[in-house]
């Protein structure tokens, strides 16, 4: 199922999604709906990681300080 939406873009964005629609052979509403595909998943994804990590907070799951000490000894006190 599909459905529509109306938004506004800058000209520059229209004008740069236009020039690089044409240049993929593609219509501007494949272009963008491919774009925010790929935006939707990749912050989806963050927002699921970040969280996660506030469950692990919440639940006091953290790094005791031998696992950091082997961390700083595998790859160095800058790594993290």
């Amino acid at each position: 199922m599909q459905t529509s939406m109306s938004l506004r873009l800058p000209q520059e964005l229209a004008a740069k999604l236009g020039e690089l629609a044409q240049a993929m052979g593609r219509t501007k509403s494949f272009v963008a709906v491919r774009a925010l595909e790929d935006f939707v998943a990749r912050e989806a994804w963050q927002v699921a990681e970040i969280q996660q990590g506030l469950r692990e907070a919440d639940a006091g799951d953290f790094a005791t300080d031998e696992d950091m000490r082997a961390l700083d000894a595998k790859w160095g006190p800058g790594a993290r």
